[in-house]
């Protein structure tokens, strides 16, 4: 029996913040692309250690290690912004900043998934994911 989620990025980043309050070091989610490349973000701005798909018997699995044994995680807060009964569109101009730079907001744009400065920097808004810091 499988579970589906109405929320999978959501799902997602419960996962993540559910593992890091008990110490867990690696989480397993059912993959999809749009996960993927949410995960593929963190890792690449150092909020993640690995990120690594699996072949399952049925789909396809994401591996996520958060962090190295014995060390804390990086990420101290991770929200979803967007819903999928609240969609929230910005403009390239009113991507918000997280602490000062020091986090992240990742927009979903017509590009792909990208950091707020990245979308900023190329000019185009989009769909405000998720902010990490």
């Amino acid at each position: 029996m499988t579970q589906t989620s109405t929320d999978p990025i959501s799902d997602m980043l419960t996962r993540i913040r559910n593992a890091i309050a008990v110490r867990k070091s690696d989480i397993v989610l059912p993959h999809s692309n749009v996960k993927e490349s949410v995960a593929k973000l963190l890792q690449k701005n150092n909020f993640v250690e690995k990120i690594t798909v699996a072949d399952a018997s049925i789909g396809k699995t994401l591996h996520v290690k958060i962090n190295l044994e014995d060390s804390n995680a990086k990420i101290t807060e991770i929200k979803r912004l967007s819903t999928p009964g609240r969609r929230y569109y910005v403009a390239a101009k009113d991507i918000p900043t997280v602490k000062s730079g020091r986090g992240l907001v990742i927009v979903s744009t017509s590009k792909g998934m990208m950091t707020g400065s990245e979308a900023k920097k190329v000019g185009i808004g989009g769909e405000l994911i998720c902010k990490v810091f």
